[in-house]
């Protein structure tokens, strides 16, 4: 029954792309709002994981916060601008680097607090 719903949906989405004008920018929208909805689920993790873990962030030293924040801010950065690093070959490396380096932080300041 839920592959048969599922089937129904691509076939709703495909008539409006293929029958109704400017069906390229019916599927634009439907991108759009899956996308916007893909990012608000991810907001309501992270909000929700800081409510959990508010006191095991408070008692981190001022400069492990910082790595941690700065590291998740250029992660939404690098989300937000992914479209365009990715249009070069040296866009892709500096995201990637980025990428890299911010994991890396985050990574660092969590095994640094599960160690006491």
């Amino acid at each position: 029954m839920a592959a048969a719903r599922n089937i129904l949906i691509v076939m709703v989405l495909a008539l409006g792309v293929a029958f109704l004008p400017n069906g390229g920018d019916f599927a634009d929208a439907v991108l759009t709002a899956i996308t916007m909805a893909f990012l608000a689920g991810i907001a309501w993790t992270v909000y929700r994981l800081h409510f959990t873990f508010r006191t095991g962030l408070l008692s981190l030293p001022d400069s492990r916060r910082i790595v941690l924040y700065g590291a998740l801010g250029v992660i939404v950065l690098l989300v937000a601008g992914a479209d365009r690093m990715f249009g070069t070959g040296l866009g892709t490396l500096a995201w990637l680097l980025l990428m890299t380096a911010s994991l890396a932080g985050i990574w660092l300041v969590v095994s640094e607090a599960r160690g006491y």
